[in-house]
């Protein structure tokens, strides 16, 4: 198990010495959020892009409060069409698996990001 990490991490830190334009911690943020969505789906199945989107900003929401926008940022990543050339740079690698319909435009305009996450507020249940 540890090995097949490593091997994961590998392909993402080569990924990021091809493509310095995102952080290591956006892709592995990109991983951790599809394999989130997908375990609060009834049963799995695949994602679209406008779901991972969601699934982005409830997840960075509950991750990191209201340093959600800034972290992000600080990835490198400044609109949701980022998330769509990460996820994709990902499908590349092998690291995920896209279906024939997928396409990098899903994630364009998914939402402003100053809204999405600039306006944090306590949820009860994020307590």
């Amino acid at each position: 198990m540890a090995e097949e990490r490593n091997e994961y991490l590998k392909k993402i830190e080569l990924l990021v010495d091809q493509n310095p334009d995102y952080k290591l911690e956006a892709y592995t943020f990109v991983l951790a959020v599809l394999h989130d969505t997908v375990s609060r789906l009834s049963k799995p199945r695949h994602v679209a892009g406008k779901e991972l989107l969601e699934g982005i900003r409830q997840y960075a929401i509950r991750q990191f409060g209201p340093m959600a926008l800034t972290v992000i940022r600080y990835w490198g990543v400044h609109e949701t069409l980022d998330f769509g050339k990460i996820v994709f740079r990902l499908v590349e690698s092998k690291l995920l698996s896209k279906q024939p319909q997928d396409q990098l435009e899903d994630f364009m305009d998914g939402y402003d990001f100053e809204e999405a996450f600039g306006k944090y507020k306590i949820d009860d249940e994020t307590l």
